[in-house]
């Protein structure tokens, strides 16, 4: 078995990821199961969401609405303490640079769009649900990568999830040049999934008295507050976006 939480892995908080780790870890072992030293890194995505030896994943929420609702069994989200929405969801926060004298979205009509991957909700599929339509889209495999496409002059905006742009705010100076122009509706936060359905009751055990005692300075510099058990309908809801082929705008 391996269990990867790689949705917001960034380097600076690598130790307190690997300490909430260590809690759920060591609960579970104390319920039977025998789960892994450490977390797996690096590895593809997709491979680790479907693979029969999945003890604890986590998932963004369009492959799991499209692909994963009926291989794995859902345990819950984690609420990662954004204001002003819903426990256990999440927003993507709409950026341009800094010096564009635009402030608002509807201004964007038309304009270069970054996005970190087609199957991601938090860049292409909220990308697709905004008010205005965009001209030219660039995918640059990251939200990182969007960050710097957009201060590099590449592209004129992107959708960024906006615990992933806390992160990076936090920790690098990619996102200093940027500022916010506008937010996406909330959504179910990232899918935490496993492969073994008989155990999700002890995962979310597991997980939520983890989180709970997890050291206060790890679950600051993680934004962690709490665990959520959402339920499949809320995923089902989530739009599913066109292709970027489809989308009717210039690629690359």
């Amino acid at each position: 078995m391996f269990a990867a939480l790689p949705m917001y892995d960034h380097p600076g908080v690598r130790r307190a990821t690997d300490a909430l780790w260590a809690e759920i870890r060591d609960r579970l072992r104390a319920a039977g199961i025998d789960a892994p030293d450490a977390l797996r890194r690096g590895g593809d995505h997709f491979a680790e969401w479907q693979d029969p030896e999945l003890l604890l994943g986590q998932a963004c929420c369009l492959p799991f609405r499209t692909t994963l609702d009926a291989r794995v069994g859902l345990i819950g989200t984690i609420d990662y303490g954004l204001p002003d929405i819903p426990s256990g969801y999440y927003v993507s926060a709409f950026v341009a640079r800094r010096s564009d004298p635009r402030n608002s979205l509807a201004e964007f009509a038309g304009a270069t769009l970054a996005f970190n991957e087609s199957h991601s909700h938090s860049g292409w599929g909220t990308a697709c649900a905004a008010p205005v339509h965009f001209g030219r889209l660039i995918e640059t495999g990251s939200h990182r990568n969007s960050c710097l496409a957009i201060a590099e002059d590449r592209a004129e905006i992107g959708a960024i999830d906006a615990i992933s742009l806390r992160l990076l705010s936090s920790h690098s100076d990619v996102a200093a040049d940027l500022k916010i122009v506008g937010w996406s509706a909330p959504q179910p936060g990232q899918a935490l999934i496993t492969a073994y359905q008989d155990r999700v009751p002890a995962l979310r055990s597991a997980i939520e008295t983890g989180i709970a005692t997890l050291a206060p300075a790890n679950r600051s510099a993680l934004g962690i507050r709490g665990f959520v058990r959402i339920d499949s309908a809320a995923y089902r809801a989530v739009p599913i976006p066109p292709s970027p082929e489809a989308y009717g705008a210039v690629l690359g």
